[in-house]
C-alpha cells in the first residue's frame, strides 16, 4: 500500500555503507530525507545523489539527515560514496525490505533484474510523519527537488 502523507512513516533498521546500524526511529527530532535509488553507479542516480551532495549545506541548515536507499550491497554503496564523495549515509536494503515497506520497488527492472528500488523520496518530520512522498516509475525520472526543499521549509518554520 502505498505511502500517504500525514501517516507515521514506518520504521526501520538498515546498515549504512559504514556497517553501523541506522534506525528511523531514533532520528526522531530531526527532519529526514530518504531518497530511494535503483542502482548505484547508474547515471541517473549519480545525477541526483550529487546535486544532494552539492547542496548538503542547505539540507543541514534545515536541521535534515539525508539518507540514499539502494538494494545495492554495503560493500558496492560504500564504493559509489566514496567514488562520488558523497557527504551523507547510504543505507543498503539487500533484503528489499524497507523498498517494499514503502511500497517503492519494480517488481520487474531493466534486464530482468526483480525488486530493484524505484526512484523515490519522503520526507518525514521531527515526530516520525510523512510530509512529503513521491515514487516515480520511469527511473530516469528524478525527485521534484523544488517541492522537497519546499515541504522542508515549511516544516522547519
Amino acid at each position: 500500500m502505498a505511502i500517504q502523507i500525514g501517516q507515521q512513516a514506518p520504521d526501520f533498521t538498515l546498515r549504512d555503507n559504514e556497517k553501523n546500524k541506522v534506525n528511523l526511529s531514533e532520528q526522531r527530532g530531526k527532519n529526514v530525507l530518504l531518497l530511494f535509488f535503483p542502482l548505484a553507479f547508474t547515471s541517473t542516480c549519480t545525477k541526483e545523489l550529487c546535486g544532494v551532495r552539492d547542496n548538503i549545506a542547505m539540507y543541514n541548515n534545515l536541521d535534515v539527515q539525508v539518507y540514499g536507499i539502494s538494494v545495492d550491497s554495503l560493500f558496492s554503496l560504500n564504493k559509489f560514496k566514496e567514488e562520488q564523495s558523497l557527504n551523507f549515509p547510504l543505507l543498503s536494503d539487500f533484503n528489499k525490505e524497507v523498498s517494499t515497506a514503502y511500497d517503492t520497488i519494480y517488481a520487474s527492472f531493466f534486464n530482468d533484474m526483480n525488486g530493484v528500488s524505484k526512484r523515490s523520496a519522503f520526507v518525514i518530520d521531527k515526530e516520525g510523519i510523512v510530509r512529503y512522498a513521491e515514487v516515480l516509475e520511469n527511473a530516469s525520472d528524478v525527485p521534484n527537488f523544488e517541492a522537497i526543499n519546499t515541504c522542508l521549509q515549511h516544516i522547519n518554520q
